[in-house]
Order: structure tokens, then C-alpha cells, then sequence
């Protein structure tokens, strides 16, 4: 294609029809209200946050079995999130907690019981932390 052939853009007289000449502004409001609408109801005065869904129920265990008596606290049944996600959360837990830990086979394993805290970070991520085992 040669430079001098380009097809003009700037809306010339080589566009012969316009499907959007025909409406008009009949039945629109004379000044529309910019910005997101909001649909929902007042509220009765109360002030809490947005509800939050629930990202799934997550399985928290402290496991010492096969690991030379230490313990450790192992975060399983994570549905829908990936590898990536996972290493997140595991540094946010290891920062809480002070503590090392890692992600194996699609868990997260953190050195120590470290249950409460893992299961507050893991409610603030949105998960449903249940504490499974004994």
C-alpha cells in the first residue's frame, strides 16, 4: 500500500450514512446525572462495610506427623485462586507470624502453630477459615 493511497479518517464526505442521525433526544433527561448510580435503599443508620462474599471455605491443620516432631501449620482447600495467589498470602503470613513457610502440592505450610494469625489473614482475604483436625 503507498503512502499518498491512505483512506481519509477524518469523517468527510466520503461517509454516506449515518445510523445515529436519525435519534434524537426525545424522552432523555435534560440534564443526566454523571457519575455511578447507587440502587440501593437507605440505610437504617447503621454503619458497617460492604458485605464481603466469601472467596470459599479453607481447611486450617496443625500437622506434626512425618516431620521430626515440629509442628506445623498446613492451609488447604483453596478453590479457584492459583500458585501466584498462594505465594501471596503464604509471605503475608510469614511476615505476620515471623516465621518461615512455603507452598507445597497446592498448600500452604507455615513452621509452627500459627493458626489464629493465619486464619485472620486469610478472613481478611476474603476466605471462610475453618479449623479442621484436633
Amino acid at each position: 500500500m503507498n503512502p499518498g493511497s491512505r483512506i481519509p479518517t477524518e469523517g468527510g464526505g466520503n461517509l454516506a450514512h449515518n445510523p445515529f442521525a436519525v435519534l434524537g433526544r426525545a424522552g432523555l433527561p435534560e440534564n443526566p446525572i454523571s457519575g455511578p448510580q447507587s440502587a440501593a435503599p437507605p440505610t437504617s443508620g447503621k454503619t458497617c462495610g460492604p458485605a464481603k462474599a466469601s472467596r470459599g471455605r479453607v481447611d486450617i491443620v496443625r500437622e506434626t506427623g512425618g516431620r521430626g516432631g515440629k509442628t506445623v501449620t498446613v492451609v488447604s482447600g483453596f478453590v479457584g485462586i492459583g500458585l501466584p495467589e498462594k505465594e501471596i498470602l503464604a509471605k503475608q503470613m510469614r511476615a505476620a507470624c515471623g516465621c518461615g513457610g512455603t507452598v507445597k502440592e497446592g498448600r500452604i505450610e507455615i513452621q509452627g502453630d500459627q493458626r489464629e494469625a493465619v486464619a485472620r489473614i486469610l478472613a481478611d482475604a476474603g476466605f471462610r477459615p475453618v479449623f479442621a483436625g484436633g
